[in-house]
């Protein structure tokens, strides 16, 4: 009768365990915004070197972008090959991201072309992949739009 007890006592003892979760710390970011303030993409300048899969980088200035902390948002600062850009970031799970808000100068270039698909590889990104040094941008439909390299 004795040993009958023992799994009702285990279980007790697990429950009284799961009452006591620890308060929240005020000071600590909520896991969506702490993983965000914590991705590899953060803090880091990124330099274009294939749009597409394959097609490198031919313009007088390559493209750049950099995300960084700005009054606890994230902002995306950059060059497209032509005009100074900025925006708003949020990574989600799964290595999600979204590019809001692009805006850029509005300086003509003779690679006007170029920096306009650099535009449209930005705010088409749905996923990242960070490989090393390696960064690659994937749409929605799971195609690669373009890579960076961490300088």
């Amino acid at each position: 009768m004795g040993k009958r007890w023992i799994p009702v006592l285990l279980a007790m003892a697990v429950m009284a365990g799961c009452a006591r979760s620890p308060a929240p710390d005020p000071e600590r970011a909520p896991e969506p915004e702490r993983q965000a303030q914590q991705s590899p993409m953060v803090g880091e300048r990124w330099q274009l070197i294939l749009l597409g899969t394959a097609e490198r980088w031919s313009g007088e200035q390559r493209p750049y972008i950099e995300v960084e902390r700005d009054n606890g948002q994230l902002r995306l600062r950059g060059h497209n090959g032509c005009n100074q850009l900025n925006g708003r970031v949020q990574f989600d799970d799964g290595n999600r991201i979204q590019i809001r808000d692009l805006a850029s100068t509005r300086m003509a270039c003779p690679d006007m072309g170029d920096a306009q698909r650099v535009d449209a590889l930005l705010e088409n990104a749905y996923r990242y992949l960070i490989d090393h040094d390696r960064l690659v941008f994937f749409g929605s439909d799971s195609r690669v739009l373009g890579g960076f390299q961490r300088r």
